[in-house]
Protein backbone atom coordinates (compact mmCIF):
# COMPACT_ATOMS: atom_id res chain seq x y z
CA UNK A 1 0.00 0.00 0.00
CA UNK A 2 1.09 3.53 -1.32
CA UNK A 3 2.23 5.49 1.52
CA UNK A 4 0.12 9.08 1.68
CA UNK A 5 1.52 12.01 -0.43
CA UNK A 6 2.36 14.59 1.95
CA UNK A 7 1.14 18.17 1.28
CA UNK A 8 3.26 19.87 -0.68
CA UNK A 9 4.63 23.43 1.48
CA UNK A 10 3.49 26.36 0.01
CA UNK A 11 6.32 28.56 -1.90
CA UNK A 12 7.85 31.46 0.44
CA UNK A 13 6.88 34.77 -1.02
CA UNK A 14 7.09 38.25 0.37
CA UNK A 15 4.17 38.86 1.99
CA UNK A 16 3.74 42.36 1.00
CA UNK A 17 4.14 41.49 -2.37
CA UNK A 18 1.58 38.15 -2.54
CA UNK A 19 -1.10 40.68 -0.69
CA UNK A 20 -0.52 43.27 -3.88
CA UNK A 21 -3.57 43.22 -6.52
CA UNK A 22 -1.97 42.67 -9.59
CA UNK A 23 -2.31 45.29 -12.22
CA UNK A 24 -5.76 44.70 -14.28
CA UNK A 25 -6.75 46.79 -17.43
CA UNK A 26 -10.62 48.08 -17.96
CA UNK A 27 -13.09 45.72 -19.61
CA UNK A 28 -12.77 45.61 -23.54
CA UNK A 29 -15.35 47.90 -24.84
CA UNK A 30 -18.12 46.19 -26.94
CA UNK A 31 -17.77 46.50 -30.67
CA UNK A 32 -19.56 49.43 -31.06
CA UNK A 33 -18.47 51.39 -28.11
CA UNK A 34 -15.60 53.23 -26.78
CA UNK A 35 -12.59 52.50 -24.46
CA UNK A 36 -12.63 55.66 -22.29
CA UNK A 37 -10.76 53.89 -19.43
CA UNK A 38 -6.91 53.71 -20.56
CA UNK A 39 -6.15 57.34 -21.96
CA UNK A 40 -5.41 56.45 -25.09
CA UNK A 41 -4.89 58.85 -27.88
CA UNK A 42 -8.28 57.95 -29.80
CA UNK A 43 -6.43 58.76 -33.43
CA UNK A 44 -4.76 56.04 -35.63
CA UNK A 45 -1.16 56.10 -36.33
CA UNK A 46 0.44 58.26 -38.36
CA UNK A 47 1.48 56.49 -41.98
CA UNK A 48 4.95 57.69 -41.57
CA UNK A 49 5.77 56.45 -37.86
CA UNK A 50 3.59 53.16 -39.10
CA UNK A 51 6.23 52.91 -41.61
CA UNK A 52 9.10 53.45 -39.10
CA UNK A 53 8.18 50.73 -36.93
CA UNK A 54 7.48 48.16 -40.13
CA UNK A 55 11.10 49.19 -41.49
CA UNK A 56 12.03 47.82 -37.81
CA UNK A 57 10.84 44.60 -38.25
CA UNK A 58 13.78 43.75 -40.48
CA UNK A 59 16.13 43.08 -37.64
CA UNK A 60 13.86 41.36 -35.12
CA UNK A 61 16.41 38.91 -34.92
CA UNK A 62 19.11 40.98 -33.06
CA UNK A 63 18.78 42.79 -29.69
CA UNK A 64 17.83 46.69 -29.68
CA UNK A 65 20.57 49.07 -28.86
CA UNK A 66 20.04 48.50 -24.85
CA UNK A 67 20.92 52.47 -24.43
CA UNK A 68 18.44 53.83 -26.95
CA UNK A 69 21.03 56.00 -27.93
CA UNK A 70 19.24 57.39 -31.14
CA UNK A 71 16.66 58.07 -29.18
CA UNK A 72 18.39 59.59 -26.87
CA UNK A 73 21.04 61.81 -29.06
CA UNK A 74 17.36 63.22 -30.48
CA UNK A 75 15.81 63.75 -26.99
CA UNK A 76 19.11 65.55 -25.88
CA UNK A 77 19.27 67.87 -28.61
CA UNK A 78 16.04 69.05 -28.16
CA UNK A 79 16.16 70.00 -24.11
CA UNK A 80 19.24 71.17 -24.33
CA UNK A 81 21.14 68.35 -22.20
CA UNK A 82 23.61 65.37 -22.82
CA UNK A 83 22.91 62.32 -24.06
CA UNK A 84 23.73 60.84 -20.70
CA UNK A 85 21.16 63.00 -18.97
CA UNK A 86 18.73 61.07 -20.90
CA UNK A 87 17.30 57.73 -20.05
CA UNK A 88 14.81 56.17 -22.58
CA UNK A 89 12.71 53.08 -20.80
CA UNK A 90 9.49 51.10 -21.45
CA UNK A 91 7.07 54.00 -20.36
CA UNK A 92 7.31 56.20 -17.95
CA UNK A 93 6.12 53.80 -15.22
CA UNK A 94 9.22 51.26 -15.78
CA UNK A 95 11.20 54.68 -15.16
CA UNK A 96 9.57 55.24 -11.91
CA UNK A 97 10.00 51.80 -10.98
CA UNK A 98 13.70 52.02 -11.44
CA UNK A 99 14.37 55.50 -10.16
CA UNK A 100 12.17 54.68 -7.09
CA UNK A 101 13.81 51.24 -6.73
CA UNK A 102 17.51 53.09 -6.98
CA UNK A 103 16.92 55.42 -3.92
CA UNK A 104 14.06 53.68 -1.64
CA UNK A 105 14.85 50.40 0.02
CA UNK A 106 13.25 48.39 3.48
CA UNK A 107 12.44 50.91 5.78
CA UNK A 108 12.56 54.91 3.72
CA UNK A 109 9.73 56.61 2.66
CA UNK A 110 7.87 57.38 -0.61
CA UNK A 111 5.82 60.70 -0.61
CA UNK A 112 3.53 61.23 -3.14
CA UNK A 113 -0.17 62.74 -3.23
CA UNK A 114 -3.45 60.66 -3.27
CA UNK A 115 -5.32 60.26 -4.98
CA UNK A 116 -2.77 60.31 -8.25
CA UNK A 117 -1.26 57.50 -10.23
CA UNK A 118 -2.35 54.15 -9.39
CA UNK A 119 1.18 52.39 -10.06
CA UNK A 120 2.62 54.52 -7.38
CA UNK A 121 1.67 51.92 -4.16
CA UNK A 122 2.65 49.21 -6.24
CA UNK A 123 5.92 50.67 -7.20
CA UNK A 124 7.08 51.33 -4.27
CA UNK A 125 5.82 48.57 -2.61
CA UNK A 126 8.10 46.41 -4.55
CA UNK A 127 10.89 48.70 -3.66
CA UNK A 128 10.66 47.36 0.17
CA UNK A 129 9.77 50.70 1.23
CA UNK A 130 6.79 52.22 2.53
CA UNK A 131 4.62 54.96 0.73
CA UNK A 132 3.72 58.42 2.60
CA UNK A 133 -0.25 59.47 1.20
CA UNK A 134 -0.83 63.16 1.26
CA UNK A 135 -4.29 63.82 0.76
CA UNK A 136 -5.49 65.84 -2.30
CA UNK A 137 -7.01 69.42 -1.71
CA UNK A 138 -10.57 70.07 -1.56
CA UNK A 139 -10.18 71.17 -5.77
CA UNK A 140 -8.36 67.61 -6.31
CA UNK A 141 -4.67 69.25 -6.63
CA UNK A 142 -1.45 68.77 -4.95
CA UNK A 143 -1.20 69.90 -1.20
CA UNK A 144 2.61 70.55 -1.53
CA UNK A 145 2.78 72.16 1.67
CA UNK A 146 1.47 69.04 3.11
CA UNK A 147 3.79 66.81 1.27
CA UNK A 148 6.63 69.36 2.35
CA UNK A 149 5.46 68.77 5.90
CA UNK A 150 5.59 64.89 5.67
CA UNK A 151 8.92 64.76 4.83
CA UNK A 152 10.91 63.49 7.57
CA UNK A 153 14.45 61.40 7.40
CA UNK A 154 13.57 58.52 6.23
CA UNK A 155 12.00 59.64 3.31
CA UNK A 156 14.12 59.04 0.00
CA UNK A 157 12.09 60.28 -3.05
CA UNK A 158 8.97 62.54 -3.34
CA UNK A 159 6.64 62.31 -6.58
CA UNK A 160 4.47 64.87 -7.81
CA UNK A 161 2.26 64.05 -10.82
CA UNK A 162 1.00 67.16 -13.38
CA UNK A 163 -1.02 67.22 -14.62
CA UNK A 164 -2.52 64.67 -11.93
CA UNK A 165 -3.75 61.22 -12.75
CA UNK A 166 -6.68 60.70 -12.20
CA UNK A 167 -8.09 64.03 -11.36
CA UNK A 168 -6.33 66.17 -14.24
CA UNK A 169 -5.35 69.18 -12.01
CA UNK A 170 -1.48 70.83 -12.34
CA UNK A 171 1.03 72.04 -10.35
CA UNK A 172 2.00 75.84 -10.76
CA UNK A 173 5.28 77.12 -11.67
CA UNK A 174 4.95 78.83 -9.16
CA UNK A 175 3.47 76.17 -6.29
CA UNK A 176 6.42 73.78 -7.71
CA UNK A 177 10.17 75.99 -7.29
CA UNK A 178 8.10 77.06 -3.56
CA UNK A 179 8.06 73.21 -3.01
CA UNK A 180 11.45 72.43 -3.69
CA UNK A 181 13.02 75.26 -1.76
CA UNK A 182 11.03 73.31 1.05
CA UNK A 183 12.90 70.23 -0.23
CA UNK A 184 16.28 68.88 0.91
CA UNK A 185 18.79 68.98 -1.85
CA UNK A 186 19.70 65.55 -1.27
CA UNK A 187 16.21 64.09 -1.63
CA UNK A 188 14.90 62.73 -4.97
CA UNK A 189 12.02 64.42 -6.54
CA UNK A 190 10.24 62.43 -10.27
CA UNK A 191 8.28 65.51 -11.66
CA UNK A 192 6.11 63.05 -13.16
CA UNK A 193 4.80 64.89 -16.72
CA UNK A 194 2.98 61.94 -18.76
CA UNK A 195 0.21 64.44 -19.89
CA UNK A 196 2.52 67.68 -20.19
CA UNK A 197 1.16 68.02 -24.05
CA UNK A 198 -2.25 68.45 -23.36
CA UNK A 199 -1.88 71.62 -20.81
CA UNK A 200 -3.44 74.66 -21.77
CA UNK A 201 -2.89 76.36 -18.32
CA UNK A 202 -0.18 78.73 -18.76
CA UNK A 203 0.53 78.88 -14.91
CA UNK A 204 1.39 75.66 -15.18
CA UNK A 205 4.66 73.83 -14.16
CA UNK A 206 7.28 73.15 -17.62
CA UNK A 207 9.70 70.33 -16.43
CA UNK A 208 11.50 71.32 -19.33
CA UNK A 209 12.15 75.03 -18.30
CA UNK A 210 13.68 73.31 -14.81
CA UNK A 211 16.55 71.29 -16.50
CA UNK A 212 19.87 71.63 -14.90
CA UNK A 213 18.44 73.74 -11.81
CA UNK A 214 18.13 70.92 -9.57
CA UNK A 215 20.87 68.33 -8.66
CA UNK A 216 17.86 66.20 -7.60
CA UNK A 217 15.06 66.96 -9.68
CA UNK A 218 14.21 64.40 -12.46
CA UNK A 219 11.57 64.78 -15.23
CA UNK A 220 9.47 61.93 -16.92
CA UNK A 221 7.82 61.98 -20.09
CA UNK A 222 6.65 59.59 -22.56
CA UNK A 223 5.16 59.01 -26.13
CA UNK A 224 2.28 56.83 -25.14
CA UNK A 225 -0.09 59.45 -24.94
CA UNK A 226 0.28 62.94 -26.80
CA UNK A 227 2.54 60.59 -29.53
CA UNK A 228 0.07 58.05 -29.96
CA UNK A 229 2.48 55.07 -28.85
CA UNK A 230 0.76 53.44 -25.90
CA UNK A 231 1.01 50.00 -27.55
CA UNK A 232 4.76 50.32 -28.36
CA UNK A 233 5.89 51.51 -24.80
CA UNK A 234 8.38 53.98 -24.84
CA UNK A 235 8.90 56.76 -22.29
CA UNK A 236 12.18 59.07 -21.15
CA UNK A 237 13.84 60.75 -18.01
CA UNK A 238 15.70 63.49 -18.35
CA UNK A 239 18.01 64.65 -15.21
CA UNK A 240 21.37 64.40 -13.95
CA UNK A 241 23.81 61.91 -14.74
CA UNK A 242 24.43 60.01 -12.04
CA UNK A 243 21.01 59.62 -10.74
CA UNK A 244 20.16 58.32 -14.04
CA UNK A 245 23.36 55.83 -13.87
CA UNK A 246 21.75 54.39 -10.69
CA UNK A 247 18.39 53.93 -12.22
CA UNK A 248 20.23 52.33 -15.39
CA UNK A 249 21.66 49.59 -12.76
CA UNK A 250 17.79 48.86 -11.87
CA UNK A 251 15.84 48.81 -14.57
CA UNK A 252 15.27 45.98 -16.91
CA UNK A 253 18.19 45.81 -20.06
CA UNK A 254 16.93 45.35 -23.19
CA UNK A 255 13.36 46.30 -22.65
CA UNK A 256 12.93 49.16 -25.43
CA UNK A 257 12.19 47.63 -28.43
CA UNK A 258 13.53 48.40 -32.00
CA UNK A 259 10.48 49.10 -32.94
CA UNK A 260 9.55 51.39 -30.28
CA UNK A 261 12.65 53.70 -30.70
CA UNK A 262 11.72 53.52 -34.45
CA UNK A 263 8.31 54.56 -33.94
CA UNK A 264 9.34 57.88 -31.28
CA UNK A 265 12.02 59.10 -33.03
CA UNK A 266 9.69 59.18 -36.90
CA UNK A 267 7.52 60.45 -34.46
CA UNK A 268 9.93 63.67 -33.39
CA UNK A 269 10.29 64.64 -36.91
CA UNK A 270 9.05 68.20 -38.01
CA UNK A 271 6.08 67.04 -40.22
CA UNK A 272 4.83 64.40 -38.13
CA UNK A 273 5.01 66.24 -34.87
CA UNK A 274 2.90 69.04 -35.98
CA UNK A 275 0.50 66.71 -36.97
CA UNK A 276 0.95 65.14 -33.62
CA UNK A 277 0.19 68.32 -31.95
CA UNK A 278 -2.87 69.04 -34.26
CA UNK A 279 -4.24 66.21 -33.13
CA UNK A 280 -4.07 66.81 -29.30
CA UNK A 281 -5.31 70.42 -29.60
CA UNK A 282 -8.51 68.40 -30.60
CA UNK A 283 -8.12 66.50 -27.91
CA UNK A 284 -7.77 69.51 -25.48
CA UNK A 285 -10.65 71.59 -27.17
CA UNK A 286 -12.92 68.21 -26.86
CA UNK A 287 -12.20 68.05 -23.21
CA UNK A 288 -12.48 71.25 -22.34
CA UNK A 289 -16.07 71.31 -24.37
CA UNK A 290 -17.05 67.95 -22.57
CA UNK A 291 -15.98 69.42 -19.04
CA UNK A 292 -18.34 72.67 -19.92
CA UNK A 293 -20.80 70.33 -20.89
CA UNK A 294 -21.24 68.16 -17.47
CA UNK A 295 -20.76 71.35 -14.97
CA UNK A 296 -23.79 72.78 -16.82
CA UNK A 297 -25.35 69.73 -15.75
CA UNK A 298 -24.50 70.30 -12.50
CA UNK A 299 -21.47 67.75 -12.01
CA UNK A 300 -18.66 69.30 -9.61
CA UNK A 301 -15.75 68.37 -12.51
CA UNK A 302 -12.50 70.08 -11.35
CA UNK A 303 -10.07 71.87 -14.09
CA UNK A 304 -8.63 69.31 -16.27
CA UNK A 305 -5.37 69.60 -18.07
CA UNK A 306 -4.93 66.16 -19.26
CA UNK A 307 -6.51 63.79 -21.87
CA UNK A 308 -9.09 62.80 -19.52
CA UNK A 309 -11.60 64.11 -16.64
CA UNK A 310 -12.33 63.05 -13.32
CA UNK A 311 -15.42 62.49 -12.17
CA UNK A 312 -16.09 62.71 -8.33
CA UNK A 313 -19.12 60.30 -8.30
CA UNK A 314 -18.15 59.06 -5.08
CA UNK A 315 -20.55 56.47 -3.19
CA UNK A 316 -22.39 55.91 -6.35
CA UNK A 317 -19.27 55.53 -8.80
CA UNK A 318 -20.01 51.28 -9.23
CA UNK A 319 -23.43 52.48 -10.14
CA UNK A 320 -22.52 55.61 -12.26
CA UNK A 321 -19.64 53.26 -13.98
CA UNK A 322 -21.85 50.50 -14.62
CA UNK A 323 -24.58 52.77 -16.45
CA UNK A 324 -21.54 53.86 -19.08
CA UNK A 325 -20.48 50.57 -19.77
CA UNK A 326 -24.25 49.27 -20.28
CA UNK A 327 -24.24 52.15 -22.67
CA UNK A 328 -21.22 51.22 -24.51
CA UNK A 329 -18.26 53.36 -22.95
CA UNK A 330 -15.80 51.54 -20.80
CA UNK A 331 -14.17 54.10 -18.03
CA UNK A 332 -12.19 53.69 -15.17
CA UNK A 333 -13.28 53.70 -11.86
CA UNK A 334 -11.95 54.03 -8.67
CA UNK A 335 -14.69 53.69 -6.05
CA UNK A 336 -15.78 54.79 -3.93
CA UNK A 337 -13.85 58.33 -5.27
CA UNK A 338 -14.66 58.65 -8.77
CA UNK A 339 -14.16 57.87 -12.25
CA UNK A 340 -11.71 58.39 -14.97
CA UNK A 341 -13.15 59.42 -18.33
CA UNK A 342 -10.70 59.83 -21.11
CA UNK A 343 -11.13 61.69 -23.92
CA UNK A 344 -12.25 59.81 -27.28
CA UNK A 345 -13.79 59.44 -30.60
CA UNK A 346 -15.86 62.40 -31.02
CA UNK A 347 -18.63 60.15 -31.41
CA UNK A 348 -18.30 58.81 -27.96
CA UNK A 349 -19.52 62.78 -26.74
CA UNK A 350 -23.04 62.74 -27.07
CA UNK A 351 -23.44 59.22 -25.34
CA UNK A 352 -21.17 60.00 -22.43
CA UNK A 353 -23.35 63.81 -21.91
CA UNK A 354 -26.53 61.83 -22.10
CA UNK A 355 -25.98 58.97 -19.76
CA UNK A 356 -24.31 61.39 -17.10
CA UNK A 357 -26.82 64.21 -17.48
CA UNK A 358 -29.60 61.24 -16.19
CA UNK A 359 -27.30 60.67 -13.29
CA UNK A 360 -26.58 64.07 -11.86
CA UNK A 361 -25.86 63.96 -8.02
CA UNK A 362 -28.37 65.04 -6.16
CA UNK A 363 -25.88 66.45 -3.44
CA UNK A 364 -24.22 69.59 -4.49
CA UNK A 365 -22.04 69.66 -1.83
CA UNK A 366 -19.21 69.87 -4.50
CA UNK A 367 -19.29 72.80 -6.45
CA UNK A 368 -17.91 72.66 -9.65
CA UNK A 369 -14.18 74.28 -9.39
Amino acid sequence: MNAPESPRAAVRLRPEIAALPPYRQGRPAPADGFKLSSNENPFDPLPSVAAAVAASATSINRYPDATALALRETLAARYGVTADEVLVGAGSVALLAALIQAAAAPGDEVVYSWRSFEAYPGLVTVSGASSVQVPNRADHGHDLDAMAAAITDRTRVVIVCSPNNPTGTVVTAAEFEAFMAKVPADLLVLLDEAYIEFVRDGASVDGATLLGRYPNLVVLRTFSKAYGLAGLRVGYAIGPEAILDAARATITPLSVTAASTAAAIASLEPVAEAELQSRVQVIAERRDRVRAALIAQGWPIPVAQGNFIWLPSGEATTEVADRLFDAGLVTRAFPPAGIRVSIGEEESVDTLLRILGELVPASQEGRPV
